[in-house]
């Protein structure tokens, strides 16, 4: 008998790679103007607003430097201190020339003054004495916690600038209104360019609210209120003040 033929029979499996289309570009964002922190908004005389505007980078663009104004901070505390305390040593207290009782037989111990530091009514041992906690700090630091400071406050979008203050008189219902009309939630600092009573006046009795001339700003007042609420006739004067000095002092 023949011998049977074998057939293989190979399949050819066709893989055909199905290539997906490549992603569309992502779709174009739209582009959200950026908040700048050089760009405070900026208010009526009435608290309307009125866009923004740019705060000088002379003050306001300072990379902040929180050791120095740390140490502006501790400075200005210390040089807020009376240093008036005072306590008196055995030698300043009166009385107590003789000896309160014998040496030996009454079973006590012995002392010689009833002004020591261990009877009642006695001298004070290392008590406090008048003394002056003044601490110095060069200009030029001075200047840069307070550009620091204020560059900071910039960052967080703490600063507002008013076109002028209108008040006919002291009114601190009016200065209330105002305050709401910009949308102050927190403490507010108002710096005035030149005094003004009736402006001050009508802040005075506001919880949470301080005004002060542009040429006193300090670091203290900074840190304890949230908000800042400038006049924009301020900018030269926080120029001139604050702004950074060359080294040949121009």
């Amino acid at each position: 008998m023949p011998a049977a033929k074998t057939t293989k029979t190979t399949k050819t499996t066709k893989t055909t790679k199905t290539t997906k289309a490549a992603k569309p570009v992502a779709k174009k964002k739209a582009e959200e103007s950026e908040n700048n922190p050089l760009q405070a908004p900026f208010f009526d005389a009435l608290g309307e607003r009125n866009g923004e505007v740019d705060l000088p980078k002379a003050v306001f663009a300072e990379k902040p430097n929180m050791p120095v104004m740390h140490q502006a901070y501790l400075r200005q505390l210390a040089n807020g201190r009376q240093g008036t305390a005072s306590t008196k040593t055995r030698g300043d207290v009166s009385g107590g020339g003789a000896k309160p009782y014998r040496q030996k037989g009454t079973g006590r111990a012995r002392h010689g003054s009833i002004r020591e530091p261990s009877m009642k009514g006695g001298g004070t041992v290392f008590g406090p004495h008048p003394r002056s906690y003044e601490q110095r700090m060069p200009k030029q630091m001075r200047r840069l916690a307070l550009r620091s400071a204020l560059s900071q406050k910039a960052l967080d979008g703490q600063v507002r600038v008013i076109e002028s203050f209108v008040f006919d008189e002291p009114k601190t219902k009016q200065a209330a209104d105002l305050m709401e009309a910009i949308g102050f939630d927190n403490s507010a600092l108002i710096v005035l360019p030149a005094p003004n009573v009736v402006v001050s006046r009508s802040f005075d009795n506001l919880n949470g609210t301080k005004t002060i001339l542009a040429r006193n700003l300090n670091i203290r007042d900074l840190f304890t209120h949230t908000y800042l609420l400038l006049s924009k006739d301020c900018f030269e004067l926080l120029e001139e003040n604050f702004s950074k000095r060359e080294r040949n002092g121009k």
